[in-house]
């Protein structure tokens, strides 16, 4: 319900117009150039538009659809397989052994650029943990913003979790480095390190994110690179996209703003465009609207 609620944008010029579309029955040509436009206006992509739009053909056509409960069905069944559910969505954020089999900290490295929500996203994760158990410090290579820092400090003092944090234009590198060394000396569970909000055309910054990974892995290897980004950007989040890929492995997506945007496709293109799992979502400004992205549970909302 709570979702359902979030996606209300969503829903209607998404969900409830697809759904209007495909239950009057036999479609024409024009009929599913509708279809079609619904889906590129909610930001999906030609490429994933086109393999949805022949997924729905063959099952209404098998399927025999005659109502509109059928056309729902077969419109859910079509949107979840384009989700993937079978992909691995758990965040790696838990100790493990290293290579000298002593135990080491889960180290997530959190990414994006400015406003999509990143250093809130580290805060918010941060207290998910906390309040599964587990211990946290928190990395503050942001240093070239007080204010990111100041901002992470006041999420870890809310969190309950540590903070190293480094002087004002300080290496990003060295912050991220000494952030791994104190999480491993004083055994936490995981080390979240929010790095700057870089500009995905500044080649510089993000040569310098590439160096955050490379200084991290001479300690302990990174488990997951999480990338953030704007749900109600649309394509210009999936340039970026394309560009961290490029320069650090990124393992999930989190998704911002989702609440905030008619375009909820953008989670079936930024799938497809990375090959990469969307991971957490984030539904609000609250300090508990970071969500596990679970599919079915999506498109149940999208078309409720």
């Amino acid at each position: 319900m709570r979702l359902r609620g979030r996606l209300a944008k969503s829903r209607s010029a998404f969900g409830q117009s697809l759904l209007g579309l495909l239950g009057a029955g036999d479609l024409d040509e024009d009929s599913w150039t509708d279809v079609e436009d619904t889906l590129l206006l909610a930001d999906l992509g030609a490429a994933t538009t086109t393999e949805i739009v022949d997924r729905l053909r063959a099952e209404l056509a098998a399927r025999a659809v005659r109502t509109p409960e059928q056309a729902r069905a077969a419109l859910r069944d079509v949107l979840i397989e384009a989700l993937r559910p079978e992909l691995d969505r758990a965040v790696r954020a838990l100790p493990h052994n290293g290579a000298d089999g002593v135990s080491v900290p889960g180290v997530v490295l959190i990414a994006g650029v400015n406003g999509t929500g990143k250093t809130t996203t580290t805060g918010k994760l941060a207290r998910v943990l906390v309040a599964d158990g587990r211990r946290v410090l928190l990395g503050a290579a942001d240093t070239f913003r007080a204010a990111a820092v100041d901002q992470l400090a006041t999420w870890g003092e809310r969190a309950g979790a540590q903070v190293v944090r480094g002087a004002e234009g300080a290496d990003p590198a060295s912050v991220a480095f000494d952030a791994v060394k104190r999480g491993s000396v004083d055994g936490v569970d995981t080390v979240l390190i929010d790095t700057a909000g870089r500009l995905h055309t500044k080649t510089g910054l993000m040569d310098e994110l590439g160096k955050v990974k490379r200084v991290i892995s001479k300690q302990t290897e990174v488990d997951e690179v999480l990338l953030v980004l704007d749900a109600t950007t649309g394509q210009n989040g999936i340039m970026q996209a394309r560009v961290f890929r490029e320069v650090v492995d990124v393992t999930g997506i989190v998704l911002t703003k989702l609440d905030g945007t008619a375009k909820g496709g953008i989670v079936f293109h930024v799938q497809r465009e990375l090959g990469v799992p969307v991971k957490l979502v984030g539904l609000g400004e609250g300090v508990d609207d970071l969500a596990p992205f679970e599919p079915a549970a999506f498109v149940d909302a999208l078309l409720d």
